[in-house]
């Protein structure tokens, strides 16, 4: 599933920085069809908010659905509409429309989003105003205040979004995963969504990502579509290219009864289904998969990995996962080479460390994980191998390993995965006697 992108614009020399890009949308209304609006993909911060460049990186809509991303120059003197138009149809018409969503025949389930934070009010603030103007009819917002140090969330909320339905939930042990499972146990929906402070979401992003649940009643979870907010800075390029969140524009169910013949890895890549910042669970089969492992994610010695345990998790369980590319958040990177190093090392850890928990939590993986491991490694090789910039396309189309990865962040994210397992067994000391909050408090005297 690999994101459709066009014409790249000459790409860095060896060494060289990536051009910043200005981050657009063109909706089409057909394949062929007339300019039905085109402009920056979210509104600008402020004056001085994104680059002034000639090169765009553009999603693609045909009236109103996202099918491709692409990315292209814009002459001096020549309309970025026509320009960004032109290398759209030329695209859609080598590659083909991707299949869409088929059409609901039930409305979406009762939801609860969860948005785990820390000491980002402002970036909360952005993220909440966009949640509110979903157009999903019947759901919730649940913001989890993770280990706090000081009461700006819990005053943004109290004094900017109580009053419109926002609830506030204090969680004072540390970790991504700790909090997700807070917010499961205080949701009130069939299903529960979670996304990211640092988000945008598409105003039909949380009915895209949930009524699939009310028509398969053996779905677990479900992801959707993440693209760059902007691609200002090198290490936003690079993330986006190497990290990308952008799954395809395809819509895929993965069945554990019915493995994808393309996978052989399945169900063990789960970077491949989504990521954390665009998921959603059915709420009872999450809680019955023992929810997120609190030794994994961001805020733990783990770093990451909580979202792919809790996704292979549900998949294992025998409950089937669905990629909604329609299902769409807008992701605002990291700025920082900094940034992107502690990005590197995270990936590397945080995907050994999730597999790490599934053999200590799940032990009847393990005969099919040492089958698989071989070409895992592999795979792994490939993936965190350093690629040279010259010739490659900027940003990259994802799961193509036709982008620049430099070589310090090669090693960083492959010392990352030397040191995952590590990372999770030091995490579960931590969190030892972290209970599910879901679960019944032992009354005292009683047995265990």
């Amino acid at each position: 599933m690999s994101t459709q992108q066009s014409n790249p614009p000459a790409s860095p020399g060896r060494g060289a920085i990536p051009t910043p890009l200005r981050v657009a949308q063109l909706d089409l209304a057909g394949p062929d069809g007339e300019v039905l609006s085109f402009g920056p993909a979210l509104p600008p911060a402020g004056p001085d908010d994104g680059p002034a460049s000639s090169d765009v990186y553009a999603l693609v809509r045909l009236r109103g659905r996202p099918v491709a991303t692409v990315v292209c120059r814009v002459p001096p003197g020549k309309s970025a509409a026509d320009v960004v138009a032109t290398e759209a149809r030329a695209l859609l018409a080598r590659t083909g429309v991707p299949a869409a969503d088929p059409a609901p025949a039930a409305p979406p389930p009762r939801t609860s989003v969860v948005v785990a934070t820390r000491e980002r009010a402002d970036q909360l603030a952005r993220a909440l105003d966009s949640l509110l103007a979903q157009d999903h009819p019947d759901f919730e917002v649940v913001v989890v205040d993770n280990a706090p140090v000081t009461s700006a969330t819990r005053d943004l909320i109290a004094d900017a979004y109580a009053k419109q339905g926002v609830r506030y939930v204090h969680e004072p042990v540390p970790g991504l995963a700790v909090a997700h499972n807070r917010g499961v146990a205080e949701a009130d929906g069939e299903v529960v969504a979670f996304t990211d402070d640092d988000v945008v979401a598409d105003p039909h992003w949380l009915t895209a990502l949930t009524r699939p649940f009310a028509d398969d009643p053996g779905l677990g979870c479900t992801t959707g579509l993440i693209l760059p907010a902007r691609l200002g800075t090198p290490a936003q390029i690079l993330l986006e290219s190497h990290g990308g969140f952008a799954k395809g524009f395809t819509p895929t169910t993965y069945d554990p009864n019915d493995p994808p013949a393309d996978e052989p890895l399945f169900p063990f890549t789960a970077g491949s289904f989504g990521s954390g910042a665009n998921m959603a669970f059915r709420a009872a089969a999450l809680r019955a998969a023992g929810g997120f492992d609190p030794a994994t994610g961001t805020g733990t010695p783990a770093r990451g990995g909580d979202d792919l345990y809790a996704f292979v998790s549900v998949l294992v369980a025998g409950h089937r996962l669905r990629y909604s590319p329609e299902a769409l958040v807008w992701h605002h990177h990291r700025e920082t080479w900094r940034d992107l190093e502690n990005q590197a090392y995270g990936y590397g850890a945080g995907l050994t460390a999730y597999l790490t928990a599934l053999l200590v939590r799940r032990p009847a993986v393990l005969p099919a994980l040492l089958r698989k491991l071989p070409r895992g490694l592999a795979r792994a090789r490939t993936i965190t191998a350093h690629r040279d910039s010259a010739g490659a396309a900027v940003p990259g189309a994802h799961g193509a390993q036709d982008y620049p990865w430099p070589r310090r962040l090669s090693r960083l994210e492959r010392r990352g995965m030397l040191a995952g397992p590590i990372g999770y067994v030091r995490a579960r000391r931590k969190v030892r006697g972290v209970r599910l909050p879901w679960e019944p408090t032992r009354r005292e005297g009683t047995s265990s």
